[in-house]
């Protein structure tokens, strides 16, 4: 196995904790550990000093798992392996469902591990890929086209990361319905769910309606808490399961006891930090809209349906030089679409945290100084 750099990831470990103000981060608003535990039930704070830091079950705390469960329709404990964060998870399922000479189609733009892991197994990737002029959304003629002999898995991400793009439900399950048709997987990339900005518009979990799907999420994005590191898959598939548990022995093992002490912490209290975050976002969203009004012949906005990201297109120039130029000037750190490989001209703004206004004021001064 030979990976390539993680673009996205080598950007933000060089810019992340030195730029003072972040506009392009996927997380919302953090939370502290106290805030968690203030507002977790009597005795929280007591029993958290009272955990004892041994090792985990390898399958994640029982308890945690069953609340995970509850986050699904038809869902239970048994089909939920928690994981160190989103990227191991995507980390065990490649390697666990997948081998040299497979095929796999993945939306695209995408977090690069969601193709890279696998091409690096010695598996084809097709690009099932997606574009602004279309509203993000993809193209379901294109991907039964793309299905080959040896198509193994379909990789899909709704809320989708870096569009804010939410699929109808009905294209949703189109694509689990293709996919049962031929026997392939769908690895369903759902870590932005329950922040769609209309629940009316929330398609269900792929893990919910396909018996050979696996849906990711984590505790990072939708509940504001990346720190904790705590992640899951969700899958029917009883086989893959074990495969995915057994291949967790050659990685983390288990879980962080702390962490997942404080996610089933945070779980019991989940509408409550969703509601907070998306409050933030929204009004985050009467902040953007004008800006971008303001300055339409320098930008193509298309309002996101969902989560704390969008993918906003330059005009006139070369989006890695604007985002560069900005962060010598401002310090206001932007993420040019090179790090997800799609070419120069478009960039991803985060609008999941407080300060969100004041990152902007200083964009927008810096466009009038030019």
């Amino acid at each position: 196995m030979k990976l390539k750099e993680f673009e996205l990831e080598r950007y933000f470990a060089q810019h992340e904790f030195k730029a003072p103000y972040l506009l392009c981060c996927s997380d919302c608003e953090s939370f502290t550990a106290g805030e968690i535990l203030e507002t977790a039930g009597d005795n929280a704070l007591e029993s958290f000093l009272g955990l004892r830091l041994g090792y985990t079950e390898s399958r994640g705390n029982p308890f945690l798992r069953k609340q995970v469960a509850d986050l699904y329709t038809g869902i239970s404990p048994e089909d939920v392996l928690v994981t160190a964060g989103a990227e191991e998870a995507i980390f065990i399922f490649m390697n666990a469902a997948l081998k040299p000479g497979d095929h796999i189609i993945v939306q695209y733009p995408c977090y690069q591990s969601l193709s890279e892991i696998a091409r690096s197994i010695g598996c084809a990737v097709t690009r099932w890929e997606c574009h602004e002029e279309n509203g993000w959304e993809p193209d379901l003629n294109f991907l039964e086209e793309s299905i080959k002999e040896n198509t193994r898995a379909i990789i899909i991400n709704s809320p989708h990361n870096p569009t804010g793009y939410l699929m109808p439900a009905g294209m949703f399950i189109s694509i689990t319905e293709i996919a049962r048709q031929r026997g392939i997987i769908v690895f369903s990339d759902e870590v932005y769910r329950f922040l769609e900005y209309e629940w009316q518009d929330r398609h269900p979990s792929a893990c919910e309606i396909y018996e050979n799907a696996v849906s990711l999420g984590v505790m990072s994005k939708s509940y504001g808490l990346p720190g904790l590191r705590i992640g899951w898959v969700s899958t029917q598939n009883s086989q893959l399961y074990r495969q995915m548990a057994s291949f967790k022995d050659y990685t983390s093992i288990c879980s962080s006891a702390p962490g997942e002490f404080l996610a089933s912490s945070a779980l019991s209290q989940g509408p409550g930090l969703i509601s907070r975050n998306l409050d933030i976002i929204k009004e985050n969203l009467t902040v953007l809209d004008p800006f971008f009004s303001r300055y339409e012949s320098l930008f193509s906005w298309r309002r996101p349906k969902a989560g704390p990201i969008a993918f906003p297109m330059i005009k006139g120039e070369p989006a890695g030089q604007f985002c560069l130029e900005l962060l010598n000037s401002t310090g206001v750190l932007l993420l040019p679409g090179s790090c997800y490989s799609f070419g120069d001209r478009h960039f991803r703004i985060g609008f999941g945290r407080k300060n969100m206004p004041e990152c902007i004021s200083r964009l927008e001064e810096f466009i009038l100084s030019r």
